[in-house]
């Protein structure tokens, strides 16, 4: 699995000009799956993402996590995050999951971090979908399962 985190002060995602899913401050992520992924990856980057220290304390080091601020998830599955563009002009997806196994890890991952007590919204898995987002920071990281 491979995850795109954006801190953000606020964020939304529509699907056909209707919002599916919003929060205030917390995480944006953007959650790829590749064809070998399991629900232990997704248990793994759940654990990560909810204690990763990006949220600055009184002194403003960042060294609080998601859990410690008490924010809030947007999660958008983004099957382009394996997208590889290192031959010719047009990404090729090979390595991204088929839809039928992504979505269940996918969700599966959602709810591992709605079971830490950490709300969570959604887009909807494979709809064109615009996201919106005021980044906080900007603090954007990449992680990746061990995988």
């Amino acid at each position: 699995m491979r995850i795109v985190v954006q801190r953000s002060k606020a964020a939304r995602v529509t699907v056909e000009g209707e919002v599916t899913g919003q929060i205030t401050k917390g995480l944006v992520l953007l959650v790829g799956v590749t064809h070998n992924d399991s629900e232990s990856e997704a248990a793994y980057l759940a654990e990560k993402i909810a204690n990763l220290r990006i949220f600055e304390d009184e002194a403003q080091k960042m060294n609080l996590s998601l859990l410690d601020v008490g924010g809030e998830i947007l999660s958008v599955s983004q099957f382009t995050l394996y997208g590889d563009c290192r031959n010719g002009r047009r990404p090729s997806f090979a390595e991204a999951a088929r839809p039928e196994h992504a979505i269940q890890i996918y969700e599966a991952f959602n709810q591992l971090l709605r079971e830490k007590g950490i709300h969570v919204e959604t887009g909807v898995f494979g709809a064109m979908m615009d996201v919106e987002l005021t980044n906080d920071g900007p603090v954007t990281l990449i992680v990746e399962s061990k995988a």
